[in-house]
């Protein structure tokens, strides 16, 4: 016992003398001298991620007021899911080292890009140049012999999540062909001018976690996604989705597709881009407005997004890879970074998120700009950061959103802890940058909260799907289930 005692005193002795020697002690230390004793067993590791998952069911609960109606657009498609490697092989292309492309003209880009990814474990998407060889790859890709067809597009998707809740009427503009329209949930409308004789088709490459091809190993499961949709990539629905919402009048609008035009080039993007600003300025401002942002390589035209279009929406969706882009675009809090390492840090990811809201949001009163709510996910947590004063639930709409990812991915209806695991970090900071606050996760009220000034964080773990069945949609459906779980106050119009 004595021994137990002293190598845990010395333990202590060295932490202190490393953090008050350099104050900067990397968070990971932290987190494990600090680990919780019930997390030294599998076992106790499987009890830690039932308390979550109870926690979750107790605490997660509809707000007081609800959507009615939502509108969702533009972007939809049929998706053809396909194992990335078996594809690429299946098109007699060789591994080799990976290049990031950000437009794609040919199968030596689609492999590089691919594996580019593929060896970081992230999600990406981009627009194939070539038709011709977009649809002998899309042919190969329906053929293969595991190919699934899903709908496709993120606010198809949105909208299929949404309509899984009875008492929500979904209104879907996009465009909507045959073989997406037989695919929809019955509940979404679809107006006539949304209707089209041919579909869209996106070709989605998944990677399981620890797959390998040639010397590329995955880190974990993920896909990278390409097509050749024009319509989609011009985004020539809008004009039809904001005509539509006089005639629906909607309690909230969700807007998604501005990713698909960044490969049209700078002239059409420009100039597209303006017309999507004026037209969505045509919207009510009393109706809140959500933006869910995509993959994007393009700097100057995730900038023109941040500078023109975030200000005159009520909340934004967006995933690790998109939130660091968005701050390397825009000069923002840790630019300098290349790429996560790992699990994104909790406090640089709160400096981005609170420079968002303050450098684009409505966080000082006399702001004009609308957007008071960033909803961000990564695979092993959840984050919404909000402006206080405009919306209500947000503890339990992250953890709906938590709760979604984990059931979804391993392709059940509720969370089976037998089949996910906890990589959340269980203390971490409110900042990369003093003064910070040090902050825990407990997991029987698994929502940490924490202030900077006037915007509010709520933090939640994910349990993760250790074998995923299909990570395509995830951030949709975690964005939709937020949504749904979250209320606008009624006495701050927008």
């Amino acid at each position: 016992m004595w021994r137990k005692a002293s190598v845990a005193a010395l333990l202590a002795l060295a932490v202190g003398y490393l953090y008050h020697g350099g104050p900067d002690l990397p968070e990971q230390l932290l987190q494990y001298v600090s680990l919780p004793s019930f997390q030294s067993s599998p076992q106790s590791q499987r009890h830690l991620e039932r308390v979550i998952s109870d926690a979750w069911d107790s605490l997660i609960a509809l707000p007081r007021r609800q959507w009615g109606r939502v509108a969702v657009g533009v972007n939809a498609c049929v998706d053809v899911v396909v194992s990335g490697v078996g594809l690429l092989q299946a098109l007699a292309v060789d591994p080799g080292s990976g290049l990031d492309h950000e437009v794609l003209h040919s199968k030596e880009d689609l492999k590089e890009a691919f594996i580019h990814y593929m060896e970081r474990g992230a999600a990406a998407e981009r627009f194939f140049s070539d038709k011709d060889l977009f649809q002998r790859i899309a042919r190969a890709a329906a053929e293969y012999p595991s190919a699934k067809l899903y709908v496709g597009g993120n606010a198809a998707l949105i909208g299929q999540k949404l309509a899984t809740y009875p008492d929500l009427v979904v209104l879907l503009c996009g465009p909507v062909g045959p073989r997406l329209h037989e695919m929809l949930d019955e509940q979404i409308v679809v107006p006539p001018s949304s209707l089209q004789e041919t579909d869209e088709y996106h070709l989605i490459l998944e990677y399981k976690a620890g797959e390998q091809w040639g010397s590329t190993r995955a880190p974990q499961a993920n896909r990278f996604i390409f097509s050749h949709d024009v319509s989609n990539g011009e985004m020539s629905s809008l004009e039809t989705f904001v005509a539509s919402l006089e005639e629906f009048q909607p309690d909230l609008v969700v807007l998604s597709g501005l990713h698909m035009m960044e490969g049209q080039g700078r002239e059409l993007w420009e100039e597209r881009l303006k017309e999507a600003v004026a037209a969505i300025s045509d919207i009510r401002k009393d109706i809140p407005i959500h933006l869910e942002l995509a993959s994007m390589t393009d700097k100057d035209y995730m900038n023109s997004i941040m500078q023109e279009f975030m200000p005159i929406v009520s909340s934004i969706g967006l995933n690790e890879q998109e939130l660091l882009f968005l701050s390397q675009a825009g000069g923002g809090p840790h630019a300098q970074l290349s790429a996560w390492k790992g699990v994104p840090d909790v406090g640089q990811v709160s400096d981005i998120l609170l420079w968002i809201l303050e450098r684009h949001g409505r966080s000082d009163p006399s702001s004009e700009a609308e957007l008071t709510r960033v909803h961000f996910h990564t695979l092993a947590y959840h984050i919404l950061a909000t402006v206080d004063g405009y919306w209500g639930n947000q503890a339990a709409a992250v953890m709906a959103g938590a709760r979604v990812a984990s059931s979804q991915a391993c392709g059940v209806q509720a969370v089976d802890v037998s089949k996910v695991e906890l990589k959340a970090p269980l203390h971490f900071h409110s900042s990369h940058f003093e003064p910070r606050e040090s902050l825990s996760l407990d997991p029987a009220a698994p929502a940490t909260a924490w202030r900077r000034g006037n915007i509010t964080f709520h933090l939640t773990p994910v349990l993760v799907c250790k074998q995923p069945l299909r990570t395509v949609g995830l951030g949709d459906a975690i964005s939709a289930e937020g949504l749904v779980y979250s209320e606008l106050k009624s006495q701050q119009p927008f």
